[in-house]
């Protein structure tokens, strides 16, 4: 699994290269994140939608061929439940965990605000905001390969693996289209809302299926992920 998310790096690595090499080479091809432009024309950001809103529906399906652990251990297929699992345990580690996603939100909330700035005065436009989304992308899975700011200062968290907010990925990264009014952008936010909405649903009925103490698979002797690298 860390090979792929490697490989996958490099992937959004390019991709992003690409979207500057489009920007500079044909800034019409953004007209179709604007109002109903996704139906006007076709351009290179239509794969990039296909890709995004592909992945965000793997993450609603339990399948561990593509998707990390971290995704899909809000799923009962990938509970291994341990035997007179501490309850009063659990409590305390939801609460830690709640207070951690309460600081990411508090956080990605003043960068959606930075960005409505940035665009309201117009220092942003369009293609900006575009980009910063696919700068998100990236940065995505430098997180999970490389290192993460959310899970050193704000989580604490062990791993990716026991990660509370795996699947607010996308939701983060699309933070950029509230600004742009348009099918193209509106509807991937639409559908990293539903992503967002189930995992939590999942996490508020089934805490014991993302806690290491009641969940076997999450323990380090059990991984195979191996995305932290050992």
């Amino acid at each position: 699994m860390l090979r792929k998310y490697r490989l996958q790096l490099a992937f959004r690595v390019v991709t992003a290269a690409a979207t500057v090499w489009v920007l500079l080479a044909d800034r019409a091809a953004f007209q179709v994140l604007l109002g109903g432009g996704f139906w006007q024309r076709l351009s290179p950001l239509h794969l990039l939608w296909f890709l995004w809103m592909g992945d965000m529906v793997l993450q609603l399906i339990p399948t561990r061929q593509i998707v990390a652990l971290g995704s899909q251990k809000q799923f009962q297929r990938w509970y291994r439940p341990i035997p007179d699992w501490d309850a009063a345990a659990l409590e305390a580690y939801v609460r830690k965990s709640d207070r951690g996603a309460r600081k990411v939100l508090v956080s990605w909330v003043a960068m959606t605000i930075a960005l409505g700035v940035l665009r309201s005065t117009e220092v942003f436009g369009t293609e900006e905001l575009f980009l910063s989304a696919v700068f998100f992308y990236v940065s995505d899975l430098i997180c999970v390969v490389v290192w993460c700011p959310f899970r050193t200062f704000l989580m604490k968290n062990r791993c990716c693996t026991t990660c509370r907010i795996f699947n607010w990925d996308h939701l983060m990264m699309f933070v950029p289209f509230l600004f742009i009014p348009g099918f193209y952008g509106w509807t991937l936010l639409g559908m990293a809302i539903v992503v967002v909405v189930v995992w939590e649903v999942q996490w508020h009925r089934h805490p014991e299926r993302f806690w290491e103490g009641s969940n076997q698979a999450l323990r380090c002797a059990n991984c195979t992920d191996r995305l932290c690298g050992r």
